[in-house]
């Protein structure tokens, strides 16, 4: 076997080898994050309880005072709207974790290591998805106990979660830059929570968009976070005033909400990487 043999056989192995070594230290830092969730449980607060409050809140006093055209159920209504809201809300404990880890120095510490850059902010994205899948149960049980109903079919329904979680995915990486660039995880978590409360509210989550004034309802019509609430409503069978706007992405919302989120880990996944390697400890 000649040495030009040798070099093409090690330069064909190198990527799958760097491949095996980034999906070895994903899971490493995903253990070790989720380890610590589990030595502070009130950290769970916001996965937990909040949902569960904002659920009652606006199923019993805030939906009383909204009409639903053709008077549909509002809480069958409301219940796909507080999926993408408690996504895009905890979203900003990633940008907490992250901008903590910056300010202890165990981010140095990990770029010090052979670790895989990728990996370790990939690793903290799925522990923080495992937080998600949490929020997302309490909120099934809140929704059938304040009445909601899944009325599509079972793999309709296994789409509508996996569009949720896949949503909430790509706003881990993008809350992963946020932590990267604050000097402080207070910092982070304000100003992850004002974006994500800005693109929740002016959404058709909880309300429809056809009322809002021209400008504001065009934003709300191409959020990513109608087009995830609408493709839901869509794949539950649950009241969808949005399928009757003419935008493109109230009339395509499956395909809209899949775009939106593969685009979030497009632009900020990359970016995350970059920001891990060039920012130092503060």
């Amino acid at each position: 076997m000649t040495t030009g043999t040798l070099t093409a056989g090690h330069a064909a192995t190198a990527p799958l080898r760097n491949l095996r070594r980034a999906v070895t230290d994903t899971l490493v830092i995903a253990r070790r994050n989720v380890s610590r969730t589990l030595k502070e449980p009130e950290s769970l607060i916001d996965v937990t309880i909040s949902p569960l409050v904002f659920t009652l809140l606006f199923a019993y006093v805030i939906g009383a005072a909204i009409v639903l055209p053709g008077g549909a159920s509002y809480r069958e209504y409301l219940i796909p709207g507080m999926f993408a809201m408690t996504m895009a809300s905890t979203a900003s404990g990633t940008a907490v974790a992250v901008s903590t880890d910056m300010s202890t120095g165990i981010i140095d510490r990990f770029r010090s290591l052979p670790m895989s850059r990728a990996g370790v902010l990939a690793g903290q994205s799925l522990a923080d998805l495992g937080t998600t899948i949490i929020a997302l149960v309490v909120l099934v049980a809140a929704g059938f106990a304040v009445g909601w109903r899944i009325h599509g079919t079972a793999a309709d329904a296994a789409a509508a979660f996996a569009l949720t979680l896949l949503f909430a995915y790509a706003l881990n990486w993008a809350m992963a830059c946020l932590g990267l660039v604050f000097r402080s995880a207070e910092g982070a978590q304000q100003i992850g929570l004002i974006i994500m409360l800005g693109l929740t509210f002016i959404s058709s989550a909880f309300v429809p968009t056809t009322k809002m004034p021209a400008g504001l309802r065009t934003i709300a019509n191409w959020n990513p976070v109608s087009a995830l609430t609408a493709a839901s409503r869509h794949l539950f069978g649950n009241p969808n005033p949005a399928g009757t706007i003419h935008a493109w992405p109230m009339q395509h919302p499956v395909t809209a909400s899949l775009i939106w989120s593969l685009a979030i880990i497009a632009v900020f996944a990359p970016l995350a990487v970059h920001l891990y390697r060039t920012r130092s400890h503060r």
